[in-house]
């Protein structure tokens, strides 16, 4: 299944973040860039998270998917967007690789399809979490505005630096 998702990446990442400008769920503060380079390393980890390494990446996860939901706060979208937001790469995951789910042998493609999806519900809990950690913070930093401020922005551009630092060390021990 890693595999599979790996072949994906681009594919997935790319309808991924058309989804997203046609929703115009980008915003001033924040650099569409920055947005395709998240979208980018959630669908990297997917493979990890996929694999045989899931365990190793568990932490790199749940960091990148708790900043997905910060993120999501500064593009200034409802705590439902950034759900609906992982909840479409699910279904793009699930429509691109229905082949690959259909052609495993029955005893396999079921858990194959759970395990995918946990994945997947710890990502949305995990938004969630980074959002409204964000929303609370900037309740008691401005008096309960949510006001992008560059600094909010460059830190959240500082931590997205390392996590994409920790999944390089991660892809370095993925086998071949």
């Amino acid at each position: 299944m890693a595999r599979r998702i790996a072949s994906l990446r681009d594919e997935l990442a790319s309808k991924w973040a058309s989804w997203l400008t046609d929703r115009q769920a980008g915003s001033p503060t924040l650099d569409p860039n920055t947005t395709g380079r998240m979208l980018l390393l959630i669908t990297d980890l997917l493979v990890v998270m996929a694999g045989p390494m899931r365990r190793e990446g568990e932490t790199t996860w749940s960091a990148a998917t708790q900043l997905y939901g910060r993120l999501a706060a500064l593009r200034g979208l409802a705590a439902g967007e950034v759900v609906e937001e992982l909840q479409h790469l699910r279904e793009l995951l699930i429509r691109e690789m229905a082949d690959f789910f259909v052609a495993l042998p029955a005893r396999q493609a079921l858990p194959t399809v759970l395990r995918i999806n946990r994945v997947l519900d710890a990502a949305v809990a995990n938004a969630v979490v980074g959002y409204t950690d964000t929303l609370v913070f900037k309740m008691f930093a401005a008096e309960g505005v949510l006001v992008p401020i560059a600094e909010s922005v460059q830190a959240a551009i500082t931590q997205l630096d390392a996590i994409e630092a920790d999944f390089r060390l991660l892809a370095e021990r993925l086998p071949s």
